[in-house]
């Protein structure tokens, strides 16, 4: 027998889908969003399930793939470049290989920004380094697309910190806090200037999109009904 919890997500995610179809439709689907915020705060997860909703492929940042990673998070500043050049380069190949026909736009949800590339070389790298980044970065003539929704997802350092140490990847375990501190202000200052694509300010402090269904309903309803270049979603707003 089937538990009367289960029955109603089952039935609360049909739903969900069946609105979906609707808006995509009416053309109220995005075609290529992008989700963004720092390490630790659930960007992966929830392109996964938007991705999944959607039936669009994913476009995720190439973590496991960069082997210098593990040892920028162990030994800091002396590998910061190498693995913001991996980065960099990787991702730029990821979109080079979408159609460049104006007639097939990409539809895809990603996690990350091509132009956020240059907040964390300005924050790991010293002025040798950075200035050297900036001549490869100009040299690749970068023209990425825009995506037609960006979601900055936003969460105090200390609840990053017990992310990262929840789902147990040993090499991120020795982040720093005041590094993440310092990433969370950096993204936020970049994202108080971002006009390039409409932008949904999202607290995922207090929210957990991979287990909790109405709070992922909740944010997809709001992608869906999207009016305007900035807003701010908030599920739990007596938690702020």
């Amino acid at each position: 027998m089937i538990a009367p919890a289960l029955v109603g997500q089952k039935n609360s995610l049909k739903q969900l889908a069946e609105r979906v179809a609707i808006a995509a439709q009416n053309g109220q689907i995005p075609k290529y969003v992008a989700v963004e915020g720092p390490i630790g705060v659930g960007k992966t997860t929830l392109v996964k399930r938007l991705a999944e909703l959607f039936g669009y492929p994913t476009m995720l940042e190439p973590v496991k793939e960069n082997p210098f990673l593990d040892r920028f998070y162990a030994d800091g500043a002396s590998q910061a470049l190498p693995t913001q050049l991996f980065f960099l380069l990787y991702r730029t190949r990821q979109l080079g290989d979408l159609p460049k026909d104006d007639l097939l736009e990409p539809c895809m949800v990603a996690d990350f920004l091509l132009e956020k590339d240059e907040l964390f070389a300005k924050l790991t790298l010293d002025a040798e380094e950075l200035a050297l980044y900036q001549q490869i970065q100009a040299t690749l003539k970068l023209n990425p697309p825009k995506p037609d929704l960006v979601l900055y997802l936003q969460a105090p350092a200390s609840v990053l910190r017990q992310r990262i140490t929840g789902r147990g990847l040993s090499f991120e375990q020795d982040i720093d806090l005041d590094y993440l501190t310092e990433l969370s202000n950096r993204y936020a200052e970049f994202f108080h200037y971002y006009e390039d694509s409409p932008l949904l300010i999202v607290n995922a402090a207090d929210i957990d999109f991979a287990n909790n269904d109405d709070h992922f309903a909740a944010l997809v309803d709001r992608v869906i009904n999207m009016d305007g270049t900035r807003q701010f979603f908030n599920p739990n707003p007596t938690l702020i």
